[in-house]
């Protein structure tokens, strides 16, 4: 499990030394809930709403479905409401897996990249996903954000392609844009990522409703199933 997660405290933020300690935190959250609903703690991922002009809102159903998959599939509970956060929000804190996606300009500032790199470097785990349009101003920003760092392709042995489905051949194509192949790229500190970028893949666009984009229900499950491994890996390391 995560060795590290960020709380509150009055001087600011302190860094807890157990996902252990973040699942019983996100439980004890849930106490009155579950005494109330008699249904298991949940756990909570959000959409990030970046700055720039780029359509951070895109793929409305996209998390939605992909939390419901993971939820009938795995043993792990997420809250059902997709939640959304900013950069500089103190309320990023809160959710162990944050997924950006969009199509245009993104932008952070120098508060915000540094308040993201504080997320990231305490256990956060941000997954962009390129829904087509954002390359340079994603390599732009995650600049901000970590300038000693570059963005690294996982090999098809990686845990993340084998964390709860099996991918051999690394990242699913879900949609075509510019003929080429699907990457999942990485920043990567003290061995551990911190933000995975898929490119060329459109994971979102395939965990939307069946009707957005009429992919088939196989490209669909690939998308999900390989959402799923996303999650799972951003909760487990």
């Amino acid at each position: 499990m995560n060795e590290r997660f960020l709380a509150q405290s009055e001087d600011g933020f302190k860094i807890l030394t157990s996902m252990k300690v973040r699942i019983i935190f996100f439980c004890l959250m849930a106490i009155p809930g579950l005494l109330a609903a008699q249904e298991a703690p949940t756990l909570k991922i959000a959409k990030l709403k970046y700055n720039g002009g780029g359509d951070w809102y895109s793929n409305p159903t996209a998390l939605p479905n992909l939390i419901e998959y993971v939820n009938n599939n795995t043993t792990v509970s997420l809250e059902r409401l997709e939640e959304v956060v900013e950069p500089g929000g103190s309320q990023i804190y809160q959710y162990p897996y944050v997924y950006a996606t969009g199509h245009g300009n993104i932008t952070f500032s120098e508060a915000e990249a540094k308040n993201l790199r504080t997320y990231l470097l305490s256990g956060g785990f941000l997954h962009i996903d390129d829904n087509y349009g954002m390359d340079k101003f994603v390599r732009r920003e995650m600049k901000k954000v970590f300038p000693d760092l570059e963005f690294v392709e996982l090999p098809f042995s990686h845990p993340l392609f084998h964390q709860h489905y099996d991918f051999p051949g690394g990242l699913p194509k879900i949609h075509e844009h510019d003929g080429k192949a699907p990457q999942a790229l990485a920043l990567i500190w003290e061995n551990r990522i911190v933000c995975l970028y898929t490119v060329e893949c459109d994971l979102g666009d395939g965990w939307e409703d069946p009707t957005v984009h009429n992919d088939p229900e196989e490209i669909r499950q690939q998308a999900l199933k390989m959402g799923t491994n996303v999650v799972l890996y951003a909760l487990d390391n």
